[in-house]
């Protein structure tokens, strides 16, 4: 087994938002991620979707960063954080409202442990909704699978009355489990309608590398999402049209999911003060993500890009979900106007060689390629997960 290379602190890291959103802080304030891991930060936000607004108005207070500066406090003071009395221990949450036509509600959860962002995006007009990037709780102390991130998306469904048709995943993650094949289940029982599982069309050469190196058996990956995704491709989201948008790079199979103003990216662009993501897994490309990032930077200023990680630097409160094309434009230390393709390959390739394995990257690539469903027990009842040994030069 060939090891991968990541570091947590290159996840992710800031989305200020514009002057026209409100956050609010549920739980004690996350001074960085790595002191708080076992804490969740909950917000709730109502954004209007002024294409002025959402750009222009934040532009004049952010300086301009380089390589080696992350924004300062300074640069967030339009985000008042307030920490009520009562507090739901163990869940997060943040919502919109979208006041323009063909505009989505999105929903985002916070889960800290793996910093990732996960979405519910609904039609405020029929209630039909998708998630996206959906997490599985895995204790890799106890090699325990718990659903408390899951199950906070659910009550999030369940409280605004959504229908949800799709579980879309941006990629095969190599940081934290799916939990799309629970959520699809869990769904299905209680609500009475089964939604689809979907990810885009180059799923396949990720599950047959994968699946031969952790000896995964071919009938459990295979045909495990309900939908593959083409290039481009269109689909509903109730009366609200969505696109596929491939954007390779850090993986051979990224996608985004443009809905309205916003694109969920996952794990192709971070925050301005981290830049972008790892591009050294298998079928991974440096190149590959400098285009799938001028490709996302050429939509119009004010569209906003949601991340998939966050990971707040010391110096910064709490994670943040979004930027705007126009600030990523401006302050992406890896992708502002004017840097080069060569510039950024040279850049990318240096830092991915300094960086270490996700943390869960065997377990996730295992449950990932399956969809979230588990492994079959053994016939001792046992569910089991491959993890190989690195021996280097020991022999015997």
């Amino acid at each position: 087994m060939s090891s991968f290379k990541t570091s947590q602190a290159a996840l992710a890291s800031i989305g200020p938002m514009a002057n026209s959103i409100r956050v609010t802080t549920l739980g004690r304030p996350l001074r960085s991620l790595r002191q708080h891991a076992e804490n969740r930060a909950a917000y709730t936000t109502k954004t209007h979707y002024s294409p002025i607004s959402v750009g222009s108005q934040r532009a004049s207070m952010l300086s301009k960063l380089d390589d080696r500066r992350t924004l300062s406090s300074k640069n967030t003071r339009s985000i008042r954080s307030v920490i009520p009395q009562a507090v739901a221990k163990g869940r997060a949450s943040y919502s919109t409202e979208a006041t323009a036509a063909g505009e989505p509600t999105v929903h985002a959860v916070f889960e800290t442990k793996t910093g990732t962002w996960q979405y519910v995006v609904a039609d405020p007009s029929s209630l039909a909704a998708v998630i996206i990037d959906p997490v599985l709780d895995y204790d890799p102390a106890n090699q325990a699978v718990t659903t408390s991130a899951a199950d906070s998306l659910l009550s999030l469904v369940k409280e605004n009355g959504y229908k949800v048709d799709r579980i879309l995943e941006t990629h095969a993650h190599a940081d934290h489990l799916t939990a799309a094949s629970y959520l699809q289940d869990r769904l299905t029982r209680e609500h009475g309608h089964k939604p689809s599982i979907g990810i885009g069309k180059r799923i396949g050469q990720v599950q047959k590398l994968f699946g031969q190196r952790y000896a995964v058996p071919p009938d459990e990956y295979k045909v495990v999402f309900d939908t593959l995704f083409d290039d481009d491709e269109t689909f509903e989201i109730g009366n609200l049209v969505a696109t596929a948008m491939h954007l390779p790079g850090h993986t051979p199979d990224h996608l985004g999911y443009k809905v309205g103003d916003n694109v969920f990216c996952g794990d192709s662009l971070f925050h301005a003060d981290i830049g972008t993501a790892r591009c050294d897994f298998p079928g991974g490309s440096a190149k590959s993500l400098f285009n799938s990032g001028r490709k996302l930077l050429s939509l119009p200023d004010h569209v906003k890009i949601w991340t998939g990680h966050d990971y707040p630097p010391e110096d910064r409160t709490a994670p943040m979900p979004w930027m705007s094309v126009r600030d990523h434009k401006s302050q992406n230390k890896h992708l502002r106007d004017g840097i080069t393709e060569e510039e950024f390959v040279s850049l990318r390739q240096e830092r991915d060689a300094k960086l270490a394995e996700p943390r869960l990257l065997h377990q996730s690539l295992q449950i990932n390629i399956r969809a979230g469903q588990l492994p079959k027990p053994t016939e001792a009842g046992h569910r089991m997960l491959h993890v190989p040994l690195k021996l280097k030069d020991v022999k015997w």
